[in-house]
């Protein structure tokens, strides 16, 4: 799977875990410099308190494009610190 934005392949991986129609990438599948953590935090249930970052290619920033959970709840370990992504970018084989 990729992830796209901008023209720009952000994180590439075989190993993505699908939850809720979303894939979650490994960390380490995540190009890091195209990264920035943002001060956007959200809740889940289950997963826990996301942490979100903006995705910034060629001179343009996708504020929170992309989100993770840095200690997930029990139910949720195995996407812990994986990245999933919205807000246009866009997940394809």
């Amino acid at each position: 799977m990729k992830a796209i934005w901008n023209g720009e392949v952000i994180a590439e991986s075989n190993e993505t875990i699908i939850i809720e129609n979303n894939h979650y990438f490994p960390p380490e599948s995540v190009k890091k410099e195209f990264f920035k953590t943002t001060e956007t935090h959200t809740t889940c249930p289950w997963k826990g308190v996301a942490s979100y970052y903006s995705i910034e290619v060629n001179g343009e920033t996708n504020t929170d494009a992309a989100w993770y959970y840095p200690q997930t709840k029990d139910a949720a370990k195995q996407i812990e610190n994986y990245v999933a992504f919205w807000k246009g970018v866009k997940v394809t084989e």
